[in-house]
């Protein structure tokens, strides 16, 4: 791991410096990032582009008050100036701040942490990452119908370099790869889409372009062309109350929007609202709201292999750590960060602190958020269902600013008659009330139908940061739902 473009001797000097200044804490983050983004479209490649940004981030808290200042210009003169701004940002919110920001402890460390990866996806010549996309993209063509095939790939490498005044140095290195197509068909006025092997860019992962390899975009292709013709000639669902079951690709954003958002300590104490609104799961509903059924278990787990929310620690020092948000229905857990846990008088934070780079301040996000799974097959959940759908892979979502009331699109969707799917259904939307919804769980979906997906663009903040996370999810029933078509 060792890389002589790591500004080690100058972090520490830094580190040194504030301890004289008397703060009650800093820290300093150092980070690259390297991004690969290619891009085919109608048989041809239409984007080839690498991106890379490096710089430090300097975080200070001085007398209860943050501040924070960043430069990508690594000298001694620009970083002591920076160091000096965010001392004077921290000193100017304090004159406002008269609350104290205790910080939960955490055991500082020097470690060093790198994802797996077994082919480095820098490495691997572009000529054979073209071909491939190409590929896959010309699978895609076919019917005058299909008016756009798109496919993609996203290569991501970070490299970072933590340090506090509390005597934490740790070094991190992790690489992601991902991709992806979408097809759209139309005849008249109508148009229909359909994404492989998720939409919105969700087929991302801790991994190297073996993950890509795997994925089998060409194989996914034909499957994805066919059912978006499927879909121009299909009917909508019938309006009423239902049995649904989601695909592990719609239980994705299920999670994201109504489990994860409004289980984040910064939302429900009110540092979110301006941006993306609070949460229901306030403090008093901690331990005591029944948030499910008891077949329903949320885990906010940052330790699992190939998760895109997944790290060795955060950008405060925090270790990984698994995070029970919902326990046999009942809501036990925030995501929270070192002053959020304090403000609580929670033993630790959850280490869900992260930046989406160098120039931005950590917030609290999302880890790999995950339904766990339970025993039924999909042929047991559609058991005794005599008129319900299998909803599968997200098109367009809504959710209120506390995360309650929501309604989802889905690309497609199956007719279930008396427990076998039937026909193609197109634009079906569902909704509901997040506890009413997964308190109306009926099964979860064993081991072996678990997937894994990569969330890219988590939107938070302001500026607003885009972080990756990740969703583990099966498949899950659930009864009484209200189904409708999306016009």
């Amino acid at each position: 791991m060792a890389d002589r473009s790591v500004p080690r001797d100058l972090i520490e000097s830094l580190i040194r410096d504030l301890k004289r200044r008397g703060v009650d804490y800093a820290d300093v983050r150092w980070e690259r990032l390297l991004h690969e983004h290619l891009l085919a479209e109608q048989g041809c490649v239409t984007t080839v582009s690498l991106s890379e940004s490096a710089g430090i981030g300097i975080r200070v808290l001085l007398k209860g008050s943050w501040g924070f200042a960043s430069t990508p210009h690594v000298t001694k003169a620009r970083l002591a100036r920076t160091v000096a701004d965010a001392i004077d940002l921290a000193r100017a919110s304090a004159a406002v701040n008269k609350q104290p920001r205790p910080l939960a402890p955490v055991e500082p460390v020097k470690a060093r942490h790198r994802s797996p990866c077994a082919v480095d996806p820098f490495d691997v010549p572009l000529s054979k990452k073209l071909d491939y996309l190409l590929w896959a993209n010309q699978a895609l063509l076919g019917p005058d119908a299909i008016r756009r095939a798109s496919s993609h790939m996203d290569f991501f490498k970070r490299r970072k370099l933590f340090c506090s005044t509390d005597g934490a140095q740790i070094e991190q290195v992790i690489v992601e790869s991902g991709a992806g197509l979408e097809v759209v068909a139309q005849s008249g006025g109508e148009v229909q889409t359909r994404s492989f092997p998720n939409s919105h860019h969700g087929a991302l992962a801790q991994a190297g372009f073996e993950y890509v390899k795997r994925l089998d975009l060409v194989g996914g292709a034909s499957t994805a062309r066919e059912e978006a013709l499927h879909l121009l000639r299909a009917k909508p669902p019938r309006a009423g109350q239902t049995t649904v079951i989601l695909h592990p690709t719609q239980v994705v954003m299920q999670l994201h929007e109504s489990c994860g958002h409004p289980a984040e300590l910064d939302r429900v104490l009110g540092q979110e609202l301006s941006y993306a609104g609070g949460s229901f799961l306030i403090p008093e509903a901690l331990n005591r709201l029944q948030y499910g059924s008891r077949l329903v278990n949320i885990i906010a787990d940052a330790t699992v292999a190939s998760g895109v929310g997944s790290f060795g620690f955060d950008d405060e020092g925090v270790p990984a750590r698994r995070v029970e948000l919902v326990r046999d229905g009942r809501f036990v857990g925030y995501l929270s960060s070192r002053e959020s846990a304090a403000r609580l008088k929670l033993p630790s934070s959850g280490g869900m602190m992260r930046a989406d780079g160098w120039s931005v301040p950590p917030l609290i996000r999302m880890t790999n958020v995950n339904l766990e799974p339970g025993e039924g097959t999909l042929e047991e959940l559609m058991r005794n269902v005599k008129r319900g759908y299998l909803l599968s892979t997200n098109k367009s979502w809504s959710i209120d600013d506390r995360r309650l009331n929501f309604q989802f699109t889905t690309e497609i969707g199956w007719e279930i008659l008396e427990g076998r799917l039937g026909a193609i259904v197109k634009n079906p939307l569902y909704t509901g009330m997040t506890p009413q919804f997964w308190g109306r769980c009926t099964g979860v979906g064993r081991r072996e139908d678990w997937q894994l997906w990569g969330v890219p663009n988590c939107a938070k903040g302001e500026p607003m940061q885009l972080m990756h996370v990740g969703h583990g999810a099966p498949y899950a029933r659930f009864d009484h739902v209200s189904v409708a078509a999306a016009t």
